[in-house]
């Protein structure tokens, strides 16, 4: 009798045909909205099956869209669809401008967009959200200058940050965009730690961490969960499962586990799935849970359930580990088509809007990177004080590294 190692592996690989029959798809209504308290509930079904808003014809039904009321208005809706159209836009011209040469490095995250608008669009003012490199989504939906957004991508004169952190890992404060690290899963006892702190002060302000489906494996989560068991503070524990990490199926991070979400039992904490392509029942989902946080109910667990349409970025191809077309066969669809169609179904979209959308974000998100370019880029760099790596360090500059400053004649 011989051993040998198992694990989990996709249900295609390149040439086979994409198979996503596993997937359990709850009917949109099947799960009703549980009371905030989340204890006179059966957890395990919020944890296994999902919350879906809007059905294969584009309409909203069921108690989540009840739920939402009218902060899923006609508004709501339109703001969703122009917070993914322009996030779209960012990507492809930034996609362009490092296959050009001029950044080093950039990450899409085209088909995962809903979730960081919705979410984002449900927060308020001093929330901290504590995010992966995936998703800049929060901070359009936040209004973040496109100017300073691009700035942080080609590191030159227009960054905030002054070349101090590597392209797609932003930071904003003022936006409620913590600054990310490229040591996967940080940022989610951070977020615990943020909220334990902040609930000290008793000022209703909450965090929202956020992990992708591989980072799950890292010793950070599983601390995250322990904490926010024991402590309770208000924080929302989002996790993307997009299906892929870099290029790892997510069953290797799942391991025999049967979704994401359901970890989360085991810890006593409330844990509920949802369809992040489905932008109503994101919206819906999120003030549910948010609504927790902020009422002293404590933390909840949510998985995204997606798909990473694009590779995983620039210095990835994804045609080496999986189907060429499976993305076409998610079962869960495209985000963006999806709230579109709802929205022509409401008599507030037309295909020749949508369009022109499309058209007038491309042409905004051009005439801004036109601009930053002109300060700098990795091709054609421009030149910047060596004052600045002075700046920002410390809140008031010691004396010796004044004296090196001046030595150095800045």
């Amino acid at each position: 009798m011989s051993t040998k190692l198992q694990f989990r592996s996709p249900s295609a690989r390149p040439g086979d045909v994409p198979d996503f029959s596993q997937f359990h798809v709850s009917a949109p209504g099947e799960l009703p909205v549980p009371d905030l308290r989340f204890d006179a509930v059966n957890p395990w079904k919020y944890a296994t099956g999902l919350i879906r808003v809007l059905d294969s014809e584009g309409n909203a039904t069921g108690p989540w869209a009840d739920y939402l009321g009218d902060d899923g208005d006609d508004n709501a809706i339109l703001l969703g669809l122009k917070d993914i159209m322009k996030m779209r836009a960012i990507d492809a011209r930034m996609q362009n401008a490092q296959r050009q040469g001029k950044i080093t490095f950039y990450l899409q995250c085209t088909g995962e967009e809903a979730i960081g608008s919705g979410f984002q669009r449900m927060l308020s003012s001093g929330d901290m959200n504590f995010p992966t490199y995936r998703q800049p989504i929060l901070l359009i939906a936040a209004d973040y200058p496109l100017q300073s957004l691009l700035g942080q991508l080609y590191s030159n004169q227009l960054d905030p940050l002054q070349g101090r952190q590597l392209p797609t890992m932003h930071s904003a404060r003022d936006y409620g965009f913590f600054t990310i690290s490229g040591n996967l899963g940080t940022q989610y006892v951070q977020s615990v730690g943020w909220a334990m702190a902040n609930a000290l002060t008793n000022n209703s302000k909450i965090a929202a961490g956020w992990i992708g489906d591989g980072a799950t494996a890292s010793n950070d989560f599983h601390s995250a969960l322990l904490s926010a068991s024991v402590y309770k503070p208000p924080v929302v524990l989002n996790i993307v499962n997009n299906q892929w990490a870099i290029s790892t199926y997510s069953g290797i991070a799942s391991g025999n586990g049967v979704t994401f979400a359901a970890r989360g039992i085991g810890y006593g904490l409330p844990a509920i799935r949802v369809d992040g392509n489905d932008y109503l029942a994101v919206l819906a989902a999120s003030k549910w849970a948010i609504a927790r946080a902020r009422k002293g109910y404590g933390p909840t667990i949510i998985e995204w359930l997606t798909y990473r349409a694009a590779a995983h970025s620039t210095s990835d191809d994804p045609s080496a580990y999986r189907p060429k077309n499976e993305a076409d066969a998610w079962p869960l669809g495209d985000p963006l088509d999806r709230l579109k169609t709802h929205a022509i179904k409401q008599g507030i979209w037309s295909k020749e809007r949508h369009t022109q959308a499309e058209a007038e974000f491309i042409a905004e998100v051009k005439e801004v990177q036109k601009e930053v370019e002109a300060h700098g880029t990795l091709i054609d760099p421009a030149s910047m004080s060596p004052a600045g790596i002075f700046r920002g360090v410390y809140e008031k500059i010691p004396p010796h590294l004044n004296r090196q400053r001046q030595e150095m004649g800045y």
